[in-house]
């Protein structure tokens, strides 16, 4: 019994400090007096919590406000400079690696193309190791105060097995690769260093819910569109650091029986239509002319500015193709309205971002036309707001997440059963 009584204690503990924390950094600066309204925690155990936390660095004062004919009442926020963070976008065309401070300001970045390697499962693991030592050393901080490293990849990812995290990426040639041990074996961290995998549109729906677009949404859905297609289904809201939801594999969604082939082998996804390297592919059948050797991104600029140029006549081809690829993008989106009825929908990734500004009115009226009326009639259609760097930000807030339901404690084992390797296992070096 005792020992029940002692671990009730420290999960309350554990509880206050989260609630503190949290609303600090979401809803901060907040004083103590303001601290115990939203948290619901008592006077005392507010100053208590408070002490220790400012005790070990994480919180600091940040200025004062004028009390109603009392002492002024001191701020508090969570300190940025208390923790760092890393992030990983495993991306279509690049490993990008980012460092951060708690309030998640770069401080360094790193970045690997994979144009020419593909996703070659040890090269991509070293491109992830080096590119956090490289970071570490620009920003000339060690590992002292890292909180964790969040990695976002193309799959499923399945936690908890014999070996951490395990990817299975059908489009990208990953059969149950197990990355975390690949990232424990290539990088330089100490092995107390949480790492915290998951899909790449899971971290950028956490991103747009705690810091972009999915601000004050209870129910959302975040599409990543980048070579391939894919979205994150929130729901019940995401107050206060916590997102209730996950990566659906919306771009294999059949919109076309008989269809297209895509990328998983089945035929007629929506990701055979809307991703980038599908749309780029549709364009060159139907005779157009991408650029020679560039990459993607180029590639998908040069037939925005066929369909749309600055001066001239627009290219035929690719001004139908545009309005065919808003129609499959609104029907994909009707989609996840008939389903979940979100009350947002927001559209990111690179080539989101890039197609969003000329499509997005097309996209809206083709969703009005394939979707029901009533779950239409609450859902907004709009741009993400983060950028680009959408999904490294997010992957960053993976380890945030976990440092905040820990009460900021940083004293995170190991987790049982994740073992490093000499030589990744032969599924690893067999997939391309």
């Amino acid at each position: 019994m005792a020992e029940r009584n002692q671990r009730t204690v420290r999960d309350l503990r554990r509880g206050n400090r989260s609630a503190v924390l949290r609303r600090l950094y979401f809803e901060g600066p907040l004083s103590r007096q303001e601290l115990g309204p939203v948290t619901g925690l008592s006077s005392g155990s507010i100053s208590n919590v408070v002490a220790e936390l400012a005790a070990e660095g994480l919180l600091e004062e940040a200025g004062a406000v004028d009390s109603d004919g009392g002492r002024p009442r001191t701020l508090l926020r969570v300190a940025p400079a208390s923790g760092h963070l890393i992030g990983v976008d495993v991306g279509e065309t690049r490993v990008r690696v980012g460092l951060f401070d708690l309030s998640l300001t770069e401080l360094a970045r790193s970045e690997r193309p994979l144009a020419h390697h593909g996703y070659d499962v040890p090269r991509i693991a070293g491109h992830i190791g080096e590119g956090i030592t490289e970071a570490l050393h620009t920003a000339g901080t060690g590992t002292g105060h890292l909180v964790g490293v969040g990695v976002g990849v193309p799959g499923i990812v399945d936690h908890g097995g014999d070996t951490g995290a395990v990817v299975h990426g059908q489009t990208i040639g990953w059969d149950g690769v197990p990355l975390e041990a690949l990232l424990r074996e290539s990088s330089e961290l100490p092995a107390e260093v949480p790492f915290f995998i998951d899909n790449g549109a899971k971290t950028l729906g956490q991103a747009e819910m705690w810091f972009g677009g999915g601000r004050g949404a209870r129910d959302a859905a975040v599409a990543l569109i980048g070579s391939g297609v894919g979205a994150c289904v929130v729901t019940d809201g995401a107050h206060c650091g916590g997102t209730h939801g996950g990566a659906v594999e919306w771009g294999h969604t059949t919109l076309r029986v008989g269809g297209r082939r895509c990328r998983c082998g089945a035929r007629g996804c929506l990701e055979a239509y809307a991703g980038a390297e599908a749309l780029l592919e549709r364009w060159a059948e139907a005779g157009g002319h991408p650029p020679d050797g560039a990459g993607e991104e180029t590639a998908l600029a040069a037939l925005l500015d066929a369909a749309h140029p600055a001066s001239g006549e627009p290219d035929p081809i690719a001004a139908a193709l545009l309005d065919e690829t808003a129609e499959y993008l609104g029907a994909g989106i009707a989609g996840l309205i008939n389903l979940f009825g979100p009350d947002r929908i927001l559209i990111g990734g690179w080539a989101g971002l890039l197609l969003g500004p000329r499509l997005l009115p097309a996209v809206r009226e083709h969703a009005a036309r394939y979707a029901l009326r009533h779950p239409l009639g609450r859902t907004s259609i709009e741009l993400g707001l983060l950028g680009p760097d959408a999904v490294t930000v997010g992957a960053a807030t993976l380890p945030l997440a976990d440092f905040f339901a820990r009460g900021g404690d940083r004293r995170r084992p190991r987790p049982a059963g994740v073992r490093t390797r000499t030589a990744p296992p032969r599924s690893a070096r067999a997939a391309r």
